[in-house]
């Protein structure tokens, strides 16, 4: 049966067509960008949790008081995850549930592998979190991932760049906690320390927070490295470390990834931290050298001190948020694959000098570091290296 339809009618439904189409182009322009998050607010990991939020919070105040991303807003909701697995998943499940996620960032290297799978197959959000771990560096099988600094053995491989240069073969010893946290850069270090000409003359395990380190201090003492790189730990059981070997007489220098690298957690081991040295990828809050519009504006927002994991949470947020924004201008839906595509294509970007040289990102980390020395009398880090980019090597 053929029916025929009036051309008033075909019009008017034409018309009908396009004002929807035209209706939902403009809701999707108006929509907020969701950035949801697992966060550790509470737990053995809170001490970064807290400032990981708040940096993730500051940031998106900046953008949205600027008028968002192509007049969009960037929306934050997140759940308290204790740094339990299960309580992680559990919240990634009812924020994506609740709202059209686009970005996310994760709490642990555990939830990161976890939920791997299933940002996967969604291919929705593009993914980053706390977690530096060197297997989430792998486009391949973590494609829609990233980190907003070098993962763990490019960490301790900014510290043997600098160890190269200011004490060839040097003697180094390997000091880490028994978890897979410690254990993550120990082969990758190994090797690129033979590259340089190094030698790992002792490699020590100890518990994650072991107070009686008697034991492995003698050992150090045997092998007397000129450098001792501590991974797999935040502080304890390194001001024992450095006390009982400083007693010794050992010259050794004292070395930290990240997670120790936070200012304030030496204040109440000042006299023993003094001359602590690691890799921080980050400028400090309190850093004062060259132009970074970012960290005053921090400091205007807020004027005490914010940790290094709040720098962290403030600069995955703005790479985030950079990826959303190349892919709406390239105007391209926010998926997964165009999102990852637009952060893989920053190059030389200015980060408003939170890191202290322009960043280029081609993988899943950004391989870029500084080397910093602990004043004990001053209680404060300080840059003993240039930046150290490991992409230019």
């Amino acid at each position: 049966m053929i029916i025929k339809v009036s051309r008033r009618t075909a019009i008017v439904a034409l018309a009908g067509a396009v004002s929807l189409a035209s209706y939902a182009s403009v809701r999707a322009q108006s929509e907020d960008i969701v950035l949801a998050g697992s966060i550790p607010l509470t737990g053995v990991f809170a001490f970064a949790g807290v400032g990981i939020n708040a940096g993730i919070q500051d940031y998106l105040k900046i953008v949205n008081d600027a008028g968002g991303i192509s007049g969009r807003k960037i929306k934050y909701v997140f759940e308290d995850t204790g740094y339990k697995v299960d309580t992680s998943v559990a919240a990634f499940n009812k924020l994506t549930s609740q709202e059209k996620v686009s970005l996310y960032y994760g709490d642990s290297t555990a939830f990161s592998k976890t939920i791997n799978s299933e940002l996967m197959r969604r291919a929705s959000m593009i993914m980053a979190g706390a977690s530096f771990a060197s297997d989430l560096n792998n486009p391949k099988e973590y494609p829609y991932q990233f980190m907003a600094g070098p993962d763990y053995t490019e960490m301790t491989g900014i510290l043997l760049e600098y160890i190269a240069k200011t004490t060839p073969k040097a003697k180094i010893a390997l000091v880490n906690s028994d978890t897979e946290f410690g254990r993550d850069p120990v082969a990758g270090t190994e090797k690129r320390a033979k590259e340089l000409g190094l030698t790992v003359v002792e490699k020590i395990v100890t518990p994650p927070t072991s107070v009686d380190v008697s034991t492995e201090v003698l050992k150090l003492r045997r092998a007397n490295p000129d450098y001792a790189i501590f991974h797999g730990y935040v502080l304890a059981p390194l001001p024992e470390f450095m006390s009982q070997a400083k007693q010794l007489g050992l010259k050794a220098k004292f070395m930290g990834t990240f997670w120790s690298m936070d200012n304030s957690i030496w204040a109440k081991s000042a006299e023993v931290a003094d001359g602590f040295m690691g890799v921080m990828p980050y400028r400090y809050y309190f850093d004062s050298e060259g132009k970074s519009p970012m960290l005053d504006q921090i400091r205007k927002m807020r004027p005490e001190y914010q940790s290094t994991a709040y720098m962290q949470g403030f600069l995955t947020a703005m790479l985030l948020v950079e990826a959303a924004k190349r892919t709406l201008a390239d105007k391209k839906e926010l998926t997964a694959q165009n999102m990852k595509a637009a952060l893989n294509s920053l190059k030389d970007f200015d980060t408003g000098g939170l890191i202290g040289v322009p960043i280029t990102i081609t993988g899943n980390t950004v391989p870029v570091g500084r080397v910093y020395q602990y004043d004990g009398k001053e209680q404060r880090m300080k840059p003993v290296s240039d930046w150290i980019d490991l992409t230019k090597k």
